[in-house]
């Protein structure tokens, strides 16, 4: 199978095209070739006039590790263009960004996760881009998590960095599948294009999205394997409590939680009492550790570890957000006056608890906190709001 790189790069009428005009490249550490090239320097290889190029959060070189960290603006010491920051002083590109470029060219990998702000940054690029006349083409990446969906809208006022219109936490799309989404949505007026994949096929055997040939390079400096990008639809969730997400060891945001004064084996069972098919689609393996630093720094962790992976994963049963909710109902259950929920301004939104910013909206937090709320009660707006996401999304699906 071809990534669009690839096929930008292998086919003379698609870099035709581009002759005589300027191009930019949005793009972090994953933004490689087949061949394990960076896409800036087999663009430049092949004769295209890159004059400019853009990081993401945590940089294009993808060198800040902790979340929330912000990056500078330089310039490449190789090709002496200007490389700009979309997560430092500005979110949205400026005129200026805007105006060093004729056509965008989109290559970042993402996770197939709503909270992963690079779908908020290719939403702003194409939101400029149509103020200022610009071409916008996303290199087109399999979503790893495949093509399921799961999780509850996104609530209309609850958008932030992290939350950039009315989608569930696991979206299904592809990058490129996501800005034909947001153009309509958003009735965006612009030189749009997909350069598709050829050859991938979401859900199927052995990769069930991620392609078995095609090596895993972190897209960002904490999403090390595909474990981890097919957990992240609920373990992210855990940014926005007391409880370590893994931060500080070597599997972050593989962990169901981990805490120095919970009983991972007493969550477990609960966990299998209340819902067990919502455990279903991998293994969960209760395990001790000590972060080196972040939440629980140097102290010991008793903690849960998700394997969808291997013999264990199965890719249409496996829900990660039903199973980190189930999570902190367990542990709310066992641990009734437990301060899960961590009170700090997340993404920059101040008035609006982590959590809530993270989910799209209270309703979460709400089922996990009230007594008397049965697994039935969350399944049953979940299940309603991913019913209708499918519905929406279904005219901009490439590759089904």
């Amino acid at each position: 199978m071809r990534f669009g790189i690839d096929r930008l790069l292998a086919e003379d009428d698609l870099v035709a095209q581009l002759k005589g005009k300027r191009v930019a490249l949005v793009a972090h550490p994953a933004s490689v070739t087949a061949q394990l090239k960076h896409s800036l320097d087999a663009l430049v290889e092949r004769g295209i006039n890159v004059t400019s190029a853009f990081g993401p959060q945590h940089g294009l070189k993808g060198d800040k590790q902790d979340n929330m960290v912000e990056t500078e603006d330089e310039t490449d010491p190789r090709y002496g263009i200007p490389i700009f920051s979309l997560y430092g002083e500005v979110r949205r590109p400026s005129g200026q960004m805007m105006s060093s470029a004729d056509v965008f060219l989109f290559d970042l990998q993402d996770l197939g996760c709503r909270i992963y702000t690079f779908i908020t940054t290719l939403l702003y690029l194409m939101d400029e881009a149509a103020k200022a006349g610009k071409e916008v083409w996303v290199l087109d990446r399999p979503n790893p998590a495949g093509g399921p969906v799961e999780g509850t809208l996104l609530v209309p006022g609850q958008e932030s960095f992290v939350g950039a219109a009315p989608m569930p936490m696991r979206h299904g799309l592809t990058m490129g599948e996501m800005g034909l989404w947001f153009r309509e949505h958003f009735k965006l007026d612009l030189d749009y294009r997909v350069v598709e994949m050829t050859g991938w096929q979401p859900g199927k055997a052995p990769g069930y999205g991620w392609p078995d040939d095609r090596i895993w390079i972190n897209p960002s400096p904490n999403a090390a394997n595909l474990n981890m990008a097919r957990a992240y639809a609920g373990t992210v969730m855990l940014e926005g409590t007391t409880l370590s997400e893994g931060r500080g060891t070597t599997r972050p945001l593989e962990i169901l939680f981990g805490a120095p004064d919970v009983d991972a084996g007493a969550v477990l069972d609960e966990m299998n009492r209340v819902a067990p098919s919502w455990l279903r689609g991998c293994a969960v393996r209760e395990c001790w550790f000590e972060p080196t630093f972040h939440k629980h720094a140097k102290t010991l962790c008793n903690a849960l570890m998700i394997h969808a992976e291997g013999p264990f994963y199965d890719h249409h049963e496996f829900r990660p957000w039903r199973l980190q909710a189930l999570a902190f109902k367990a542990i709310r259950t066992l641990y009734p006056d437990y301060e899960i929920w961590r009170d700090f301004p997340y993404e920059y939104e101040f008035d609006r608890l982590a959590i809530d910013v993270i989910n799209g909206g209270p309703s979460l937090r709400e089922w996990v906190d009230d007594a008397e709320a049965e697994p039935g009660d969350l399944e049953a707006i979940a299940s309603a709001d991913e019913a209708e996401w499918r519905q929406t999304i279904a005219p901009h699906l490439l590759y089904s």
